[in-house]
């Protein structure tokens, strides 16, 4: 069943893949980015070609996470053409790596404003929509980051461990609408979010004063990742991350996990199983089962 999908962050990486791999299975795929006419004007232009060659459903529309004028015209747009969208895919994000004390506060708050508010920005855009037709999906991407922490990595960190939050307690209030929420975790993938991540600009040399140690250990941990990248044997190849979300929107309404970890795990496969009956015994302590069980209808 052809189905229609928004997906956020469409301009590389994840995102891209997404959207082309949805449109030329039969899915209406509208591939939203920023600067459609500016920085992004290439990719965008390259994606509506493709639709036009081979005869897709994939739209490209300006939608700017950080923006909610800019979320709420892409969303009037789509509302318009389409109706509630049956996937709402909230991919757009910005990794930030570096000395956690060295970010400034509004480094911080860039941080959060693109990978969490971004992410209500779209949801209070759709919901309405999709809460009034009673069924609907939304993916928020999250990371294995939102389920631990590493030196050098702590304002994404924060941004994850949010979405990760804010993403359960947003399933358990859409429950008995029939509109369903779940995020997916993926591990490192070859995709250009580590090699395009803000430093912080430290001002103040906060950075330089840290010992030897801490700055050896930080570059050891980019080259560590670089060398995950090219290890043949690793699983980083985004279309594993592709072929996982297509699985995960196919699957039956009221089937699916709220977290699906794709890729390298470092572990949080099996923290996810261990802390599962936790989440549901908080829901049960304070006699909110009701609130665990989405209202099935057909999506």
């Amino acid at each position: 069943m052809a189905r229609t999908v928004v997906i956020t962050g469409c301009s590389s990486g994840f995102g891209k893949l997404l959207a082309l791999h949805l449109a030329r299975r039969g899915d209406r795929a509208y591939a939203t980015m920023r600067a459609t006419k500016g920085k992004n004007a290439a990719v965008a232009a390259e994606l509506s070609s493709i639709a036009a060659r081979e005869g897709i459903d994939l739209r490209v529309l300006e939608l700017d996470v950080s923006s909610t004028d800019s979320v709420d015209a892409a969303a009037a747009t789509v509302l318009a053409e389409s109706g509630a969208p049956d996937v709402v895919i909230n991919n757009a994000g910005v990794m930030y790596f570096g000395f956690t004390e060295a970010f400034s506060t509004e480094e911080l708050a860039a941080q959060l404003d693109v990978n969490v508010l971004g992410i209500h920005r779209v949801s209070r855009a759709f919901l309405p929509a999709m809460r009034q037709r009673g069924r609907g999906l939304m993916i928020n991407i999250s990371s294995i980051a939102g389920r631990l922490a590493v030196p050098f990595f702590g304002v994404y960190h924060a941004s994850k461990w949010a979405v990760e939050g804010y993403s359960l307690a947003l399933r358990t209030e859409l429950a008995c609408t029939g509109v369903d929420v779940v995020v997916v975790e993926p591990g490192p993938f070859e995709t250009e979010l580590f090699g395009q991540s803000p430093r912080p600009a430290d001002a103040d040399g906060r950075g330089q004063t840290y010992p030897g140690i801490a700055h050896q250990t930080f570059t050891q941990l980019g080259a560590a990742f670089e060398g995950m990248f090219s290890d043949p044997g690793t699983p980083t190849d985004p279309t594993v991350f592709v072929n996982d979300v297509s699985a995960l929107i196919d699957t039956a309404a009221g089937q699916r996990p709220f977290r699906t970890v794709v890729g390298v795990d470092a572990g949080v496969r099996e923290r996810n199983a261990a802390v599962e009956p936790f989440d549901a015994g908080v829901l049960a302590a304070f006699g909110l089962t009701g609130f665990a069980t989405l209202a099935t209808g057909s999506d």
